[in-house]
């Protein structure tokens, strides 16, 4: 279970990173390409907003799972990551079908 959490709260710890980067500091080029070829220069700013949340989001969600899992020694904290994975990838979705 120790391990669970470590390796959860690494990969959760590069999701908020990553995110934070898309975010804040609007590094469009963390994105795969593909996915932001047909965004215009006006709406980048707005795109990786959204692209980044989603990305923190789902670090959340990852986070909450290792923690969850480590103190109850259940399964329910891959209902936090469920949860936060499907609103985090679908406001990423959104944002793909808005700007792209």
């Amino acid at each position: 279970m120790l391990l669970e959490l470590i390796v959860l709260l690494i990969i959760g710890i590069i999701f908020l990173i990553v995110g934070w980067f898309i975010w804040k500091r609007e590094k469009i080029n963390l994105i795969h390409d593909y996915h932001y070829k047909n965004v215009a220069e006006a709406d980048k700013k707005e795109y990786t907003a959204l692209m980044g949340k989603g990305a923190i989001i789902i670090g959340i969600g990852i986070i909450l799972t290792g923690i969850i899992d480590f103190i109850t020694q259940t399964g329910w904290g891959w209902t936090a990551f469920g949860v936060c994975f499907v609103s985090g990838f679908g406001l990423m979705v959104y944002a793909g079908m808005k700007y792209n």
